[in-house]
C-alpha cells in the first residue's frame, strides 16, 4: 500500500496494529507507532486504543499507560483495553482501579469490559465486587452474553462457589470449548474428586473438540488424584491429536507422571521434547527431587545451564528441594548463593524454607536459626515450621519452645504446629505440657479431617475415607485389591 503511494488513515492503523498484537510483532508495532505520528493520527481514539492493546499484549504496560494517559478523549474501547492490559499482565489491582475510574467518569461498561475485569476480582479474592459486577451485568442486560457467562463460571469457580458456577454453566443453551474449560477448571481447582475427569468424558460424548487448555486441566486433576491409568489414556489422546509437542501439555504430563510415581515416564516425556523451556526443566528437576533422586536433579540442572536456559525462582525451589531430600548441604548452600550472585534472583520464602529444612535436618539447628535471623524477607509460618520440625527430629526441646513462641505469635490458630509441639513434649516426657496443649486444641475446636485415598480401576476413581471398612469396597475392587490392608 505504501509502495503504491496510498496513504493510510485512522481506519487502516487499528487493523495493522491488531495484526502485530496477534503475531507478537512488537518491533514492527513500534515502527507503525512512528508511522502513526508521522501521519498525524496519534490523537485518534481508535488508533490509541489499538496501541494500548499492542503494548499490553507485548507485556509493555508502561507504554500502554503512556498512551492511555495522553488520551484527550476515552471511549469504552480504550478503557477496556487498559483494564485488560493490566489484568493480563498480572497487575489486577491496577485493572480494578481503572475500572472504578471508568465507572466514576460516567462511561458505561459493556460485556467485554466485564469479562476483562472479572479475572481481577478472582485473583484478588474480591467475591463481593465480582457479585456486584454480576448484578450489574443483569442491570445492563448483557447477562446472557456467552463470553460473560464463561467468565462468571471461571470467577465463581476460582472463588470456591462451584455450585454457582455449575448453575450458570447448566443454564447455558450451548457450550463452547471455553465453557467446558471453565467448568472443568472450576471443579479441578476446588478438589472435587474425579468430577473434572467425568466432565471431560461428558464433553467428548457431546462431540465438543478439546484444546490444550482442556487437556492441561484434566491432566492436573489426574496428578492430584494419582489416576495414572487415566493420565496415560489422555496422553494417548494427546498423541492422536498431534499435541504431544505442546509445551504446557508436556509440562503437565511430566508433573502428572511424577506425582503418580512414574518417574521413568516423566523422563521419557521430557527427553522427547524438541525444545525445552525453563518450565520444562523446572518440572523434570522437581520430579526427580520429589522422588529422592537428588543427584539426577542436580545433573539436569547442570545440563539446563549448559544449554543456556536461565533458571528462575521455581527452578531453584526444585533444586533446593533435591538437596533437602538427599541431605546435600554444601550443594544447597552453593545453589542458594548462586541465586543472587549469578542470576540476581532475590530468594523468596519458599527457597528460604528449603534452606532452613536442609540445615535443620542435617542437625545444624543453630545455623538454621541464624539463617532465619538474616533472611532478606520476613520469615513466614513455613520457615519457622521447618525449623520446628528439625527440632523434633534432633530432640532440641529448648529451641523448639522458642520457635513455637514465634509461630504462635505469628499465627495463634496454627493448629498443625500445636500438634507438632504436643508430640515434641510427649517424646520428652513433659506430660503436663502435653495436657496443656491438648486443652488448647480443644478450645480451638479442632475437627479432625479423616484421611482420604483414591483407587483407580478401569479408569474409574473410587474414593474412601480413613476408618471405612474394607467390606464396603469389596463389590467394586478385584480380589487382589480386597486382600490389601488399608
Amino acid at each position: 500500500m505504501h509502495l503504491q503511494g496510498i496513504l493510510p488513515d485512522n481506519y487502516t492503523f487499528p487493523f495493522v496494529l491488531r495484526s502485530c498484537s496477534v503475531l507478537s510483532a512488537s518491533r514492527e508495532g513500534r515502527e507503525i507507532h512512528c508511522n502513526i505520528i508521522k501521519h498525524g493520527f496519534e490523537s485518534d481514539v481508535f488508533v490509541q486504543s489499538s496501541l494500548i492493546t499492542l503494548y499490553a499484549q507485548s507485556g509493555e504496560t508502561l507504554d500502554s499507560e503512556l498512551v492511555f494517559d495522553q488520551m484527550r478523549v476515552r471511549n469504552i474501547v480504550s478503557w477496556t483495553a487498559m483494564i485488560a492490559g493490566y489484568v493480563q499482565n498480572g497487575i489486577p489491582e491496577k485493572g480494578l482501579g481503572v475500572f472504578l475510574k471508568m465507572v466514576d467518569s460516567g462511561t458505561l461498561p459493556n460485556a467485554i469490559t466485564l469479562v476483562s475485569v472479572l479475572p481481577a476480582c478472582a485473583r484478588l479474592d474480591c467475591l463481593d465486587l465480582g457479585m456486584l459486577i454480576h448484578g450489574y451485568s443483569i442491570k445492563l442486560g448483557v447477562e446472557t452474553d456467552v463470553s460473560l457467562v464463561n467468565a462468571l463460571v471461571a470467577f465463581y469457580g476460582k472463588c470456591g462457589l462451584v455450585d454457582v458456577a455449575w448453575s450458570l454453566f447448566d443454564q447455558m443453551k450451548e457450550h463452547s470449548v471455553v465453557s467446558w474449560n471453565a467448568i472443568i477448571a472450576a471443579y479441578e481447582q476446588n478438589d472435587v474428586g474425579s468430577s473434572p475427569i467425568k466432565l471431560f468424558h461428558r464433553m467428548l460424548d457431546q462431540g465438543v473438540e478439546f484444546d490444550y487448555i482442556t487437556v492441561v486441566t484434566v491432566i492436573s486433576a489426574c496428578a492430584r488424584l494419582g489416576a495414572l491409568g487415566t493420565g496415560k489414556w489422555i496422553h494417548e489422546l494427546v498423541k492422536s491429536k498431534g499435541l504431544e509437542c505442546n509445551v504446557p501439555i508436556t509440562n503437565a504430563l511430566i508433573d502428572m507422571y511424577a506425582k503418580c510415581g512414574s518417574i521413568e515416564s516423566a523422563r521419557d516425556v521430557f527427553d522427547r521434547l524438541p525444545s525445552r523451556s525453563v518450565v520444562s526443566w523446572s518440572s523434570i528437576i522437581g520430579a526427580c527431587a520429589s522422588h529422592g533422586h537428588g543427584r539426577d536433579a542436580l545433573e539436569l540442572f547442570s545440563r539446563m545451564k549448559e544449554e543456556g536456559v536461565p533458571p528462575n525462582s521455581f527452578t531453584f525451589t526444585a533444586v533446593l528441594t533435591a538437596c533437602r531430600h538427599s541431605g546435600l548441604v554444601e550443594e544447597g548452600r552453593k545453589h542458594f548463593e548462586s541465586m543472587r550472585m549469578e542470576y540476581s534472583i532475590v530468594p523468596g520464602v519458599e527457597q528460604c524454607a528449603c534452606m532452613v529444612d536442609l540445615l535443620g535436618r542435617s542437625g545444624q539447628l543453630l545455623e538454621a536459626y541464624e539463617f532465619i535471623q538474616n533472611m532478606p524477607i520476613e520469615p513466614d509460618a513455613d520457615v519457622w515450621g521447618a525449623l520446628l520440625g528439625a527440632c523434633r527430629i534432633h530432640g532440641n526441646l529448648e529451641m523448639a519452645e522458642y520457635v513455637a513462641d514465634q509461630l504462635f505469635d505469628f499465627n495463634p490458630q496454627a493448629v498443625p504446629f500445636y500438634i507438632l509441639m504436643k508430640n515434641i513434649y510427649a517424646e520428652a516426657g513433659r506430660w503436663d505440657d502435653v495436657a496443656r496443649l491438648k486443652f488448647l486444641l480443644e478450645e480451638l475446636e479442632v475437627e479432625k479431617i479423616p484421611g482420604k485415598s483414591s483407587v483407580e480401576i478401569n479408569q474409574r476413581i473410587h474414593t474412601f475415607l480413613s476408618g471405612s471398612r474394607i467390606s464396603n469396597f469389596s463389590r467394586v475392587l478385584p480380589r487382589e485389591y480386597v486382600q490389601l490392608k488399608y
